[in-house]
């Protein structure tokens, strides 16, 4: 480009000049200066529409699984994180002692009914592994992780469930994990030293996700004094396919139950609040799709 300019810069002298002592010569420059200029501007005409870098259009292509980035990133590396998860864990120990001297006469026995992953066992790294892959969750790669049976313990899971199976409690663990991975989530949770009385206390999903069915099952047998999740619907049948007003309606109507019954652990990569909530149930859309619907449940200033 600075050839180019250098070389417009001399026409405009020779154009301008009011001396012109061979007028022929003169005509002979302007044509040779032309020639050049134009031949210059092509070639840099054809080089700013040579095609991207492989760099470059990799940058533009149809991201997947990078709005989860920053909540793996949270979940993994905040230290706010494992203070949330200690912070219930220590309330539900506080509120277990209370339980058992207020049902200390309960013809039932007593029982705890918990969620399994994000509440008993974390999966993060299965999320982190999508988001650096670049792919959705699927029924292939979720079996992959969950058959490695290496999940860790969420921070003060394994002190309190057995203090509880210390004070006589009996533990359910109700989990949406397939029936096919009931062995390996039963044999990681071992490795991990939780207290499992018998394999049926694990009740993993067979026909359908609802988890009312199999919370009777418990009740039946024992009196629940509490329960813990990541997700509303590990609470109550109630919060089952509601959209995010009702789920906050809902909320508010049983505020009294969280933190007494209710143990809430912290889960912000994955849940109802989005694909019941935010998304409303819709599985249909394209990934644009969904950035656009996130971006149009943002509440700005």
């Amino acid at each position: 480009m600075g050839l180019f300019l250098f070389l417009r810069l001399q026409l405009n002298l020779l154009l301008c000049s009011q001396i012109i002592p061979d007028q022929k010569m003169t005509y002979k420059h302007i044509s040779l200066l032309i020639f050049i200029a134009l031949s210059f501007q092509s070639c840099v005409t054809l080089n700013e529409k040579e095609p991207k870098s492989e760099t470059d259009s990799e940058s533009t292509k149809e991201q997947i699984a990078q709005h989860m980035m920053q909540s793996v990133l949270w979940t993994q590396n905040a230290a706010e994180f494992e203070a949330l998860s200690h912070q219930a864990f220590n309330v539900a120990k506080y509120r277990l002692d209370e339980m058992i001297a207020e049902n200390s006469n309960s013809d039932k026995p007593l029982a705890i009914v918990t969620d399994v992953d994000e509440t008993v066992l974390d999966n993060s790294p299965y999320n982190a592994q999508l988001v650096l892959d670049d792919k959705n969750y699927n029924r292939e790669t979720w079996i992959e992780w969950s058959e490695k049976r290496i999940a860790e313990p969420m921070p003060g899971a394994l002190d309190f469930f057995n203090y509880a199976h210390e004070q006589g409690v009996e533990i359910f663990y109700i989990t949406n994990r397939y029936d096919t991975l009931k062995q390996a989530t039963i044999d990681n949770m071992k490795k991990l030293g939780f207290p499992i009385s018998d394999n049926s206390k694990v009740m993993t999903k067979d026909t359908t996700s609802a988890k009312g069915p199999r919370r009777k099952i418990a009740k039946d047998t024992h009196e629940i004094v509490m329960l813990l999740g990541d997700n509303l619907a590990d609470f109550s049948s109630a919060f089952d396919d509601q959209t995010t007003e009702k789920r906050s309606d809902l909320v508010d109507s049983l505020k009294s139950e969280f933190g007494k019954r209710f143990i809430v652990l912290p889960n912000v990569m994955y849940g109802d609040w989005e694909t019941e909530g935010v998304f409303e149930s819709n599985f249909s859309y394209s990934e644009a799709q969904k950035d656009s619907v996130r971006r149009s449940k943002l509440n700005g200033y």
